[in-house]
Formats: structure tokens, C-alpha cells, sequence
């Protein structure tokens, strides 16, 4: 995302995707009543339909992800466009889900607080199993497209004179970018700044080159990921953190870090 828009605030929560997934679930927590209370101290908040609940949360970040795409086609699929609409979309849905907490019970607020924590742990196998196989399609995708994306890093008219449909290949990388982190935002929650964070550490490694800089934002990724919830599970013991919580106390220091060393330079 940051590379197709030519910002380096481009990510699923610029662009209000991750919001509208939040929304979703907000809807069918307090609409759709899939949320309960539990006797037990242990597992005190549940959602008892998950699957309604994870449905509704793809459908919002889909539609946030379809408006994103139609005004840009409207007004030029411009950077700038596509992330004045994420920022709108991004206030909207957040307004949104305030809205529908004001009317809330204690019951459906705390399920809505607890599904928007993000957490690895609410995956089984089978979740696993269809997050994975998205993964590398999509990777596949992006590291076939890598000479693109370097191209346009190198400006519209570039690689317009390189020969690339920067248009097409913007809006196929805006869609496939969404469309995995819709899935991923609907089964684990939101879990913030890993997307936006790890790109810009591995650029500061290994430099711009997309055939190097896809395939280590990956691996840095993951390696922030498991290392915030090994901790997230350790720190409290035997209480576990949501991960979520470690990567927005983490991600948001370094990346006012990395923007005060890079104006420095």
C-alpha cells in the first residue's frame, strides 16, 4: 500500500479498512446480539456466533475498500485521493461505532471492546489453514509485480514511460491488499502498527528494492508479531494481554522514531 499510493502512511488503518472492520463487528454484536456474558472470571466475554460476527466485520471492510476504489476511479486513482477517502471513511466508521455503543448494554459494549482487541489466539486451524493459503497467493502476486511497483516509486510519469498501467496496477494491488486484510481483521481483530512499522524498518536495512523489500516486510511481520505475543502472554501471567495492546505500545514510539531520523537525514 505504501508503495502503490506513494505515502508512507499507507495502511489498512489510513485507509479506514481495519475501522470498517470494526464497525462490522460493532454491528453485529449490538444488532445482531452475538455477544454474551459468561459466569466464569475466565472467559467472562464471549461471541457467540463468531462466524456472523466475522462476516460482518469482511463485508464493511470490503465496502470501505469498494468506496476507496470508486471515488478513485471517479477523481483519478491519485495517492492523494485514496488516502483523503481513508481518512474520511476511517472518522465515519470510528463515529459509527461510538453511536452504536452509546446504545449499547454493559454486555454488548464489553463484547464490542473485547472483539476489537486484537489477538492470534482466536484462530483455529481451519482459520489458519485459509489465512495462510491468502498469505502466499497474494505474496505471490506482489513479487510478480515487484518491477511495477520499483517503477512507480520512481513516479507516475516513469513508469508510465516504462510501460506500466500504473492505474491498473494501483487499483489490483489497493484490492488485493484489502481483500487479505479484511480476512485477517475479521477473524483476529484489529491489530495495529505491524503493517505500518515494518516496512519502513526494513527499509531502513535494506533500502527501497521491492524484490527484497516485500519478502523481508514479511518476515519482519512476523517476527514483531510473535515476539509481541509471546510477551502479551508472559508479562501478566496467567493473565494474557491482547497482542494488540503490545504492538500499539511498540509500533508507535519506533515509528515517531523513524520519522525524526528520517527528516534528520
Amino acid at each position: 500500500m505504501q508503495s502503490i499510493l506513494r505515502n508512507p502512511l499507507g495502511s489498512p488503518f489510513t485507509l479506514g479498512i481495519s475501522n470498517a472492520g470494526a464497525f462490522g463487528a460493532a454491528v453485529s454484536v449490538i444488532v445482531l446480539g452475538t455477544g454474551e456474558i459468561h459466569s466464569t472470571v475466565a472467559g467472562a466475554i464471549t461471541i457467540n456466533n463468531p462466524y456472523v460476527t466475522t462476516i460482518m466485520a469482511f463485508l464493511f471492510c470490503m465496502l470501505a475498500t469498494a468506496v476507496i476504489l470508486m471515488i478513485s476511479r471517479i477523481r483519478g486513482a491519485s495517492p492523494e485521493v485514496m488516502v483523503l477517502t481513508g481518512v474520511a471513511l476511517s472518522s465515519l466508521f470510528t463515529a459509527g461505532t461510538m453511536f452504536l455503543q452509546y446504545f449499547a448494554s454493559d454486555t454488548q459494549l464489553a463484547a464490542v471492546v473485547f472483539w476489537t482487541f486484537g489477538d492470534v489466539s482466536r484462530a483455529d486451524w481451519s482459520e489458519l489453514g485459509l489465512m495462510t493459503l491468502l498469505v502466499l497467493l497474494s505474496t505471490v502476486y506482489f513479487m510478480t509485480n515487484r518491477w511495477n511497483y520499483n517503477a512507480i516509486d520512481a513516479g507516475n510519469e516513469t513508469a508510465q514511460g516504462l510501460g506500466v498501467n500504473v492505474k491498473r496496477v494501483r487499483l489490483y494491488g489497493m484490492t488485493i491488499s484489502a481483500l487479505l486484510t479484511a480476512v485477517i481483521v475479521a477473524f483476529l481483530g484489529v491489530i495495529g502498527f505491524v503493517g505500518l512499522v515494518c516496512p519502513h524498518m526494513v527499509r531502513r536495512i535494506i533500502g527501497d528494492d521491492q524484490r527484497f523489500l516485500i519478502p523481508g516486510s514479511c518476515v519482519t511481520g512476523a517476527l514483531l508479531l510473535l515476539a509481541s505475543d509471546t510477551v502479551a502472554r508472559l508479562i501478566v501471567a496467567p493473565y494474557v494481554l491482547p497482542v494488540a495492546v503490545l504492538t500499539a505500545f511498540m509500533g508507535a514510539p519506533v515509528f515517531i522514531y523513524l520519522i525524526v531520523r528520517g527528516y534528520q537525514r
